[in-house]
């Protein structure tokens, strides 16, 4: 919060801003100490902040700072490469951008290019490098489609975590989702990114993937995003991400 007051911008009109309300419904917020600032509750009219460098809370829920960049999901196609030119003339994430060309989006991490799903775009480097960072965890949730029936015991040996030639890798959840005919659907939930390491974990196992959709990047989820389409993060969703990595 700012110390001087006459800097800073008054805490209604930023949560008016943050489309939370009205300013009258903000200062609402602000009377029921339903507003904390840096940690603290908030119940004082007209006391200034920065939206830039204070953290604010309403209900416990993050209210990002209004956007200096762009932060995009987009369920990625299989069969597209994850860049955004391709030297061999390949369907990239750039030929599904249209208007958002001109962000100077990127990708956070990366899909292999039979994986659909679930990719972050932005334009804010200091984000795309901590929603990577192995220290930060950010959890990723897969849906595998792989060859055979997967048995309860081999369920279990994947919970427990297997050795692959790059060392370790335990999942944080392994749960069977439909398992029938000659294949299994199997929900996978990771913190790491080694390369392909949903595939190699089922071919470890003797059960290789025929289909691998992301279906979340922490507690962002696909929802009604259609294949082939993008939009921006909703304020909340981007308040929870920036939570996870600190920011």
């Amino acid at each position: 919060m700012s110390e001087d007051e006459d800097t800073g911008i008054r805490l209604q009109k930023v949560l008016a801003q943050a489309g939370l309300g009205s300013r009258r419904a903000c200062e609402q917020l602000i009377d029921e100490a339903r507003v904390e600032v840096n940690g603290r509750v908030v119940t004082e009219q007209g006391t200034r902040v920065d939206p830039y460098a204070d953290v604010i809370r309403v209900d416990g829920a993050r209210i990002p700072p209004p956007r200096r960049h762009s932060y995009v999901l987009f369920n990625k196609p299989r069969g597209v490469v994850c860049t955004m030119d391709d030297p061999e003339g390949r369907t990239t994430i750039a030929d599904f951008l249209g208007r958002r060309a001109k962000d100077a989006l990127f990708h956070v991490g990366r899909l292999d290019t039979p994986t659909e799903g679930l990719l972050l775009l932005t334009n804010d480097g200091e984000f795309a490098q901590r929603m990577t960072h192995p220290s930060y965890e950010v959890a990723k949730t897969y849906v595998a489609e792989v060859s055979g029936i997967v048995e309860n015991a081999t369920l279990r040996r994947l919970s427990k975590g297997i050795s692959l030639e790059d060392g370790r890798v335990r999942p944080d959840a392994v749960k069977l989702i439909q398992r029938g005919g000659d294949k299994t659907i199997v929900s996978v939930v990771l913190h790491e990114g080694r390369n392909r390491i949903v595939r190699r974990m089922f071919e470890a196992v003797g059960h290789p993937v025929r289909r691998l959709t992301r279906t979340a990047i922490g507690p962002v989820r696909v929802g009604q995003l259609k294949v082939g389409e993008l939009r921006d993060l909703t304020r909340d969703e981007l308040g929870a991400l920036m939570d996870l990595v600190g920011l």
